[in-house]
């Protein structure tokens, strides 16, 4: 028996590493980030990644952006005022290109029992969205994403992933229907005709047991009804309610636990977030 030639053995060797290489490419390619997402990021049982948009806002289409993070069962990360313990996360656009602004918006929040208290924050999966602002408009956008953020299940784990994405007006619609869901979730500015709503705020700071008590109104059938305030650099305590919801109205109540604790509060503007599962409004209050 011959042996083949050797160049159709190099033919046939050429030809089954080409097809071995195509598979491989198939393969790595369905883990590879689409148009208008960066890949995901892994960090201690979470991933995060950036994707883009032209969600509707206001009745237009707005080419946006957003901060998309998934967490495995039993892990959670925090809002802004994260309670009474964790960490609020960190966005840092430092070295972005044709960026002039990223506003960063908090989806609703909700309560999180935990061991020593009640922390406020996320659950599963959260998309911060982000209104990006180009210094040249209808340029694409280089977003670089410095996102810190806490992670805990029993203990606390602090977390840094560095994302970027280009963000570009010719993308189409993008992850449109992803951030428009999460827009909805984000806290409306409070108006007269729209609940719920902050019907009057009455502070009591300068009591031996300081309170600042506030009565809320609700849409009717209204359920998971809540309020968190963030006081920027002020610490406000866990806002209790007072009372159940009766026909839409419920009455929170902020403790502080000394004169001294009350004080810091006092000339800060604070803002109240009402939340239920029928709609959500921040309020802006000043302490006085």
């Amino acid at each position: 028996m011959h042996e083949p030639h050797t160049s159709s053995r190099c033919l046939a060797w050429a030809f089954a590493l080409a097809l071995a290489l195509l598979c491989l490419a198939a393969v790595g390619g369905a883990h590879a980030a689409s148009q208008g997402e960066s890949a995901w990021v892994a960090s201690t049982d979470s991933k995060a990644r950036l994707v883009s948009g032209t969600p509707e806002v206001d009745g237009k289409p707005t080419l946006m952006a957003g901060v998309q993070l998934r967490m495995e069962p039993g892990w959670k990360t925090y809002w802004r005022n994260p309670g009474d313990s964790g960490v609020p996360p960190s966005f840092d656009f430092k070295g972005s290109k044709n960026l002039k602004q990223a506003e960063l918006l908090y989806p609703a929040p909700h309560r999180i029992a935990e061991a020593n208290g009640t922390a406020i924050g996320y659950e599963e999966e959260v998309v911060f969205p982000i209104k990006v602002t180009p210094e040249r408009d209808g340029e694409p956008v280089t977003l670089k994403l410095a996102f810190e953020y806490g992670l805990c299940k029993e203990l606390c784990v602090p977390n840094e992933v560095d994302l970027e994405l280009l963000v570009s007006p010719g993308d189409g619609k993008g992850d449109a229907l992803l951030l428009e869901n999460a827009l909805a979730q984000v806290p409306k500015a409070a108006s007269p005709d729209h609940l719920p709503a902050v019907e009057s705020v009455t502070a009591d700071l300068n009591a031996p047991k300081p309170t600042i008590a506030i009565d809320a109104t609700f849409p009717e059938g209204a359920r998971g009804t809540d309020l968190f305030i963030d006081g920027g650099d002020a610490y406000v305590p866990m806002p209790k309610p007072e009372t159940p919801p009766i026909d839409g109205k419920q009455r929170f109540l902020v403790s502080f636990g000394s004169a001294a604790e009350a004080a810091s509060v006092k000339g800060k503007t604070l803002t109240l977030i009402l939340v239920s599962d029928l709609g959500a409004t921040e309020t802006k209050w000043t302490a006085k």
